[in-house]
């Protein structure tokens, strides 16, 4: 089976730090898979809210994650503090990618943990219906 590769653009969005707490561990001693996902929605929610929005509330719209890709390369423990480097992807008329490098520290180099994308939709809960990109985050997403 080929392996899930994922590349990466090169537009810095913000780089977060999440420490691994003990519930994200597995039957393994590790990071799950499942708390590496939760890792992820953390540092894009820390992301957002530094620019003064929420997820419920940009502009008018709130986001919705329409997909997700993650290409674990190493693992991480109990302990380690995640640095989060947040990519910005393609834009379209409704949304835009977020991509994401997570590294720890270790012997005092940074080891990349893992790479993810995700695809987020802007979306009107009470209409059900998805709605276009502000171009006010539109702008964000497109400064250097």
């Amino acid at each position: 089976m080929a392996r899930l590769k994922i590349d990466l653009p090169r537009k810095i969005l913000s780089v977060v730090s999440v420490p691994v707490r003990i519930t994200d561990l597995n039957y393994g001693n590790h990071v799950g898979n499942d708390s590496m996902v939760s890792i992820l929605h953390e540092a894009r929610v820390k992301w957002i809210t530094d620019l003064g929005y929420s997820e419920l509330e940009l502009e008018g719209v709130s986001l919705i994650l329409a997909g997700l890709a993650v290409e674990f390369i190493q693992e991480s423990f109990y302990g380690d503090e995640l640095l989060i480097t947040l990519l910005a992807g393609e834009i379209t008329g409704s949304g835009f990618e977020i991509f994401y490098v997570v590294h720890s520290k270790r012997n005092e180099q940074l080891v990349v943990i893992c790479k993810a994308k995700t695809e987020m939709v802007c979306y009107d809960y009470n209409a059900k219906k998805v709605k276009p990109l502000p171009e006010a985050f539109k702008k964000i997403l497109l400064q250097n």
